[in-house]
């Protein structure tokens, strides 16, 4: 998870905060947090896609690996507002979800996150000839032999 959310960007610290303090989170303010709720809702997003639980189509774009992502944390921002005890300000709904979408097309944007979460979960030989093949094309990539 460190990877793609290390422990001391928003997303992992708003999802700590949730966790560690679930029973009293909400009453901290007379509405509920959206960037606290966006945060975990993304973090969540992201470990429930590595943990590959309930993926029963894999991904085989961006595009889609987004769509799964985008979903996973839309039940994430659903099921904290369930469990919350304050309302939404109105407009938090879409806010939340702009401020997760872009956290999610973020972490897709570094480095070459993509290609790994789409690697992640094909079966075994798809997934060694898709690394072989990217590590044939890409320059900046080297295998050293001794």
């Amino acid at each position: 998870m460190d990877r793609f959310l290390a422990p001391h960007t928003p997303e992992a610290i708003a999802h700590s905060h949730l966790t560690e303090n679930w029973f009293n989170w909400d009453t901290e303010s007379p509405s509920l947090d959206e960037t606290l709720i966006a945060g975990c809702a993304s973090y969540t997003a992201f470990s429930r896609y590595l943990s590959g639980a309930d993926l029963f189509l894999v991904p085989q774009s961006r595009r889609e690996l987004e769509r799964v992502l985008r979903r996973y944390s839309y039940d994430g921002i659903h099921n904290i507002i369930a469990k919350a005890r304050s309302t939404l300000e109105p407009g938090g709904y879409s806010r939340i979800c702009q401020v997760v979408e872009k956290s999610i097309s973020d972490v897709l944007d570094t480095s070459d996150n993509v290609d790994y979460l789409l690697a992640l979960h094909r079966p075994s030989s798809i997934r060694s000839e898709s690394v072989i093949l990217h590590m044939e094309h890409s320059p900046s990539r080297t295998i050293k032999t001794q």
